[in-house]
């Protein structure tokens, strides 16, 4: 009788191809970093730089018969009541110019 040997055979892991960068792709890769670090930068300097430049506002009561128009020439200290009604509607997020008595609004203090 005669035997039959079966030699095991070594697996090899799977080749990983080789990846390099060449000193431009590099330089790709650092500058797109860079652009990510600088536009995270601003986002943040924005943030707090709306933060800081916030006026000083009051908050008063509408009274009834009152108008914006009314309350803008009583805050607009010589300036055009126009632009101050529409820095109003702005400082408030007023979708219209119509007021209710006993409506909060924020007026700018000088």
């Amino acid at each position: 009788m005669s035997t039959t040997t079966i030699a095991p055979t070594a697996l090899s892991a799977p080749r990983v191809p080789d990846y390099r960068l060449t000193r431009r792709g590099r330089l790709v890769v650092l500058v797109l970093a860079l652009l990510v670090l600088a536009a995270v930068g601003v986002a943040f300097a924005g943030n707090s730089m709306a933060t800081a430049e916030r006026e000083a506002t009051e908050t008063i009561v509408v009274a009834p018969g009152e108008t914006l128009w009314s309350i803008a020439s009583d805050v607009s200290d010589g300036d055009d009541v126009r632009d101050t009604m529409n820095h109003l509607v702005q400082l408030n997020d007023l979708a219209e110019v119509s007021l209710d008595a006993g409506q909060r609004l924020e007026v700018p203090v000088d």
